[in-house]
């Protein structure tokens, strides 16, 4: 297997902290841009994967520490839901997904990596993005700056605030 220099990777694969990622995101409003936030609705918010498997992954975040879905009032679950959904047309309109994986992992043994705060993924695909390099190479390759699909994503949620 092929390695690839990443030392950003160090703060996950270290950085594990005893304080939940999604709650540190929930108290420091002051933080919004350096976290990565896209919107803070009345129960949930949305928030950039730090480690994402494509451009534009995002998750979307019950402000309520709680692992398990079902202990969820109907409230935020329909938030959640209807944030999910506006989440997957601005993939589409404004980086031209062609298709987005939508997923929650739900407990370690679904493969969780943050367990206790229940959240979605919301992964953007587009045809051909998986090629030899991750089918053989056991390697991902990210071709744009992150940065620059956080200020898209986050101007267009913006925009539907308005």
């Amino acid at each position: 297997m092929e390695h690839l220099y990443a030392p950003w990777r160090s703060e996950y694969l270290n950085g594990k902290s005893e304080q939940c990622p999604f709650c540190l995101c929930v108290s420091e409003l002051q933080k919004d841009k350096e976290l990565g936030i896209l919107f803070r609705a009345k129960h949930c918010f949305g928030v950039m994967n730090r480690y994402p498997y494509t451009p534009g992954h995002f998750m979307v975040i019950p402000y309520k520490h709680e692992e398990h879905i079902e202990n969820l009032s109907e409230e935020v679950w329909v938030e959640m839901s209807l944030f999910v959904r506006e989440g997957v047309q601005i993939l589409k309109e404004h980086l031209k997904a062609s298709g987005v994986n939508i997923g929650m992992n739900l407990s370690v043994a679904a493969g969780a990596g943050i367990a206790p705060h229940c959240h979605y993924h919301l992964v953007p695909r587009w045809i051909g993005d998986t090629n030899f390099i991750t089918s053989i190479g056991q390697t991902r390759v990210c071709g744009v700056d992150l940065e620059k699909i956080y200020h898209k994503l986050l101007k267009a949620f913006n925009a539907r605030r308005a």
